[in-house]
């Protein structure tokens, strides 16, 4: 049996990853998601963030991973896109991953790790809205450090989730550098972790066959972290059940 085929979005054409005296726009991602693939046992795919054939691609592939990246542009979930510390958002971007996450929760039945941004767009392409910036409502923000950057935070899981049965953990120390956060709850989404101070760390659905979306970068710190790697290894342990599913005879 090959390996299983895990699709990896990139980020949009400007949000500048690399950097080159030749090229100013690109699709990519970071390595450290694709290694966390590849540990597991997937063979990484990237998915260029301007992909709207998701019904043609979605059947060639074993698992999807949605990574991080800019805002969303707060049109799509009726908040306000004149706030002062909402990221530029990326059109192209936001159109591609709408789709890819509502096609994914129609279809039910691709694995599916959805990572910080990938949370986020999961939550509006189900009819949820965000938070435009955590500073907002809470005094502390224990999700990034004083420069912007990541911060390590507690995160409580319901012991009931598929999070706690993938990561064998309840209590976790993840990697955080975030700055929105999920409101109101799309359809069909259940919330199954907190951070500290209450704000939203987790989703599954539970019609879906097998989707996590998490608030953090378990990427980060996956390399080092077993209960990190596990979200990646159930990943793809569960796009191998599927190939094996899909295969004639």
């Amino acid at each position: 049996m090959n390996k299983p085929l895990i699709g990896i979005t990139t980020g949009g054409r400007g949000e500048g990853y690399i950097q080159s005296r030749h090229y100013r726009e690109f699709f990519s991602t970071p390595a450290p998601y694709v290694d966390a693939v590849r540990r597991a046992g997937g063979i990484a795919l990237l998915l260029p963030a301007a992909v709207s054939e998701w019904e043609q691609l979605l059947p060639m592939l074993d698992g999807i991973v949605v990574t991080g990246g800019t805002d969303i542009d707060p049109v799509e979930y009726g908040g306000n896109h004149r706030h002062p510390n909402v990221l530029p958002p990326d059109r192209e971007r936001d159109r591609s991953e709408l789709a890819l996450a509502r096609r994914l929760l129609d279809e039910g039945d691709t694995p599916t790790l959805c990572i910080c941004r990938g949370l986020q767009i999961l939550n509006v392409a189900a009819g949820g809205t965000l938070h435009e910036h955590i500073p907002d409502i809470r005094a502390d923000d224990i999700h990034r450090d004083e420069a912007g950057l990541w911060a390590m935070q507690n995160v409580h899981v319901k012991p009931d989730s598929l999070v706690a049965a993938v990561m064998g953990k309840t209590a976790l120390r993840t990697s955080s550098g975030h700055h929105q956060a999920a409101r109101d709850l799309g359809a069909g989404l259940r919330v199954v972790a907190e951070a500290e101070d209450g704000i939203i760390e987790a989703l599954e659905a539970p019609a879906h066959a097998w989707l996590i979306a998490v608030q953090w970068h378990p990427e980060v710190t996956a390399a080092h972290d077993k209960s990190q790697q596990a979200l990646f290894d159930g990943l793809v342990e569960n796009a191998r059940k599927r190939q094996r599913e899909r295969m004639p005879g």
